[in-house]
């Protein structure tokens, strides 16, 4: 061996004697316990790794520890690493026996402490060993098995292969003509008849709606204003007669029926749009009232709010944008900042590398002395063992003679609870004959009973059996009367709701008509109404924020072509 291997040897060699006494205790109990079936032979090679894992744990590391186990037997080893490293264990008996031959403060923080703090790392060798026995294969010897030969047959002669039919060559085919995928012409001249037809409609009905509301304008300024309150109140009548009078009916519901499908409406659908229609009759009849007291049209009020609105959109925007800018522009001056703090690091690192090797070559020589000094000591305390196993022999011939009186004890405290046990036994006995001779007496099973009587319990709302059957007969002739009655009452209730909502489909219907006009004249301004949009000018701020990103990031490339 070298020095280094012949000193680390010497040093476990002179561990294990000086410690014999810690050690023994956790190898005999393991034979005694989990390794019933070991070999005494291999006793000095479990004394090793107990020494090695209690002592010089911490001196080796997890790795040199964990490389030590796996050149060993891995069955064994798992079993006792399992067994040692139990904090069950660690924490009852094996603290309680070593605490008898030295302070038990200083067993638990030198010795108890450790173990457990390095508990979880042994407990993944255990994990690792149990792997490698679970995957172990095990070779089987197996026996030799007899092989069968093919029989000589005679070989059959080869078939003749057929003569392959010849492959009939189908006629080509003429191609698809290509007006099969085109839409045929008399469906593009019904879609221009229909449009232009359209067109006329929508004119036609603008023409009418300006020719009736002229006269009614000249009729407000001239009319008193009491004439005017009565039209107000037979409003609905004007406009029923006027779109009659000046509009032809016919002509715009046969331009709906081809526009707007039919749909069919349930019960709350109808309700719900006929109450919606009536908020807007009411809303309508509502501003008329109003115009005619003398309010302003809000056209122009709405106008200056989109404007307002368009303006505010376009300042929120430019907003969005600098902000953008702003943190593209700090996440460039972090890159920066850590291109810097990585060269701090690296000139740290250099010095801390200087620093360690310093510091390892001060330990060493510290470990060198401490060695000597522990070879000393380990000398002194084998002294010491001698004188100890006296008193360990007069201890354990002390514990035999409390051992004995104790099962003394026992053994009569179990007597006296057998006797009182018979004793209990004897009594329940007794009592289970008395209850079977009491139940064995004949007993009266037959009652006659008579339906018109009452039970006799002194209640107020005594009655016999026949009393209460005509009770329930009469109870039921009013619970039948009761439901016939409710349900003529819920045959009306139908048949006033179905009329009710025959009512709101006419009123929807006439809604809808009306709706479909307004539709289209609205749409008809729209398009005399359109207008370009302005694109918005770049502001000043997101410019220079531009500027300031581009400069950043070339002075980032310089730096990064540096490092």
């Amino acid at each position: 061996l070298n020095v280094t291997e012949e000193k680390f040897v010497l040093d476990t060699l002179a561990g294990c004697i000086e410690y014999k006494s810690l050690l023994d205790v956790v190898v005999n109990a393991f034979f005694v316990r989990d390794g019933k079936y070991c070999l005494i032979s291999e006793r000095n090679l479990y004394i090793v790794i107990c020494y090695l894992a209690t002592f010089r744990l911490e001196e080796l590391g997890v790795q040199q520890f964990s490389r030590i186990v796996k050149s060993l037997d891995t069955a064994k080893m798992q079993k006792f690493l399992r067994f040692f490293f139990n904090a069950l264990y660690l924490n009852t008996w094996i603290k309680d026996e070593w605490s008898k031959f030295y302070d038990s403060p200083y067993v638990k923080e030198n010795w108890i402490d450790p173990l457990l703090r390095w508990q979880p790392k042994v407990q993944q060798l255990i994990e690792q060993l149990t792997d490698k026995l679970s995957n172990r294969t095990t070779t089987v010897k197996t026996s030799r098995v007899t092989q069968p030969e093919e029989f000589h047959l005679t070989v059959p002669k080869p078939r003749v292969i057929p003569v392959p039919l010849p492959i009939r060559v189908l006629e080509k085919s003429l191609p698809v003509p290509p007006s099969t995928y085109k839409p045929p012409k008399e469906k593009k001249q019904l879609e221009k008849i229909k449009t232009k037809n359209r067109r006329k409609a929508q004119v036609s009905v603008l023409h009418s709606c300006s020719s009736l509301f002229f006269p009614l304008n000249c009729f407000f300024c001239v009319v008193p204003f009491s004439q005017v309150l009565e039209l107000y109140l037979n409003l609905s009548l004007y406009i029923s007669g006027v779109c009659s009078t000046y509009l032809d009916t016919q002509y715009l519901q046969s331009i709906a029926s081809i526009d707007n499908i039919p749909i069919k409406l349930n019960a709350a659908a109808i309700l719900r749009e006929g109450a919606l229609y009536q908020r807007k009759m009411e809303q309508e009849l509502k501003r008329v009232e109003n115009l005619l007291q003398g309010a302003r049209d809000p056209s122009e009020f709405l106008e200056w709010q989109k404007q307002m609105r368009g303006k505010d959109l376009e300042e929120q925007l430019a907003e969005i944008e600098c902000r953008r800018l702003q943190g593209k522009l700090s996440h460039e001056e972090a890159v920066l900042a850590h291109q810097n703090v990585v060269q701090e690091n690296k000139k740290k690192a250099n010095l801390m590398r200087e620093e360690k090797a310093e510091l390892m070559h001060q330990y060493a020589e510290k470990r060198l002395q401490e060695q000597k000094e522990m070879r000393e000591l380990v000398e002194q305390v084998v002294e010491g063992h001698k004188n100890a196993k006296q008193a360990k022999i007069k201890l354990q011939k002390y514990k035999q003679q409390i051992v004995q009186e104790v099962c003394e004890e026992n053994r009569e405290l179990l007597r006296q609870a057998l006797e009182e046990e018979e004793e209990k036994l004897r009594k329940r006995y007794e009592l289970i004959q008395q209850i079977r001779a009491i139940a064995s007496l004949p007993s009266l099973r037959h009652k006659f009973v008579d339906l018109t009587e009452t039970g006799g319990h002194g209640l107020i709302c005594e009655m016999s059996i026949v009393e209460l059957r005509e009770r329930l007969a009469l109870l039921r002739e009013a619970q039948k009367a009761a439901e016939e009655e409710k349900r003529d009452q819920i045959i009306h209730e139908k048949q006033a709701k179905e009329q009710l909502l025959l009512e709101k489909l006419d009123q929807i219907s006439m809604f809808r008509a009306e709706l479909g006009r307004a539709a289209a004249l609205k749409q008809e301004e729209k398009k005399r109404k359109s207008q370009p949009s302005e694109r918005p000018m770049k502001d000043e701020r997101i410019l220079n924020l531009q500027k300031k990103i581009v400069e950043k990031t070339m002075e980032r490339k310089k730096q990064a072509g540096l490092l």
